[in-house]
């Protein structure tokens, strides 16, 4: 099993702005929103808030509109865009969720709720830190 690190994202209520900081002033690349295909949000799956993306070749950031009601709404636990998260990319999600699952680890398995072709993983770390695990499906 890979694992690698993928991206960071962080929410904010003005998302523009933040991609506008991140691209302008650190001189991050934009990553066009067409290259993330988004899972259509319902009224009881998904995310619908406002997200922008940029990267510096090899991680990306993702910018979020931070949603309180994310987790109530997909009937999980863990809220990926209340604080943000650190994300990996693996290539054998069912190996890396029978580590949790041997070290007792809960998470929250939003499946493509958000993206249309990543299967997403959220847990903790000790100290509450949200990290996300992803494999590319389709």
């Amino acid at each position: 099993m890979k694992l690698e690190f993928h991206h960071v994202n962080y929410v904010s209520k003005d998302v523009d702005k933040m991609h506008y900081f991140y691209t302008r002033v650190l001189g991050l690349g934009d990553i066009p929103q067409e290259n993330f295909p988004r899972t259509e949000a319902t009224g009881d799956r998904g995310f619908d808030g406002k997200i922008r993306f940029a990267t510096d070749g090899q991680v990306q950031m993702h910018l979020a509109e931070r949603d309180l009601t994310v987790a109530f709404k997909n009937g999980q636990v863990i809220n990926p865009v209340d604080r943000g998260h650190i994300a990996f990319r693996t290539d054998d999600l069912a190996a890396f969720l029978a580590i949790l699952d041997e070290q007792g680890i809960p998470y929250s398995d939003y499946g493509t709720a958000f993206a249309k072709e990543w299967h997403q993983v959220f847990f903790q770390d000790p100290e509450g830190n949200v990290i996300e695990v992803h494999q590319q499906v389709g």
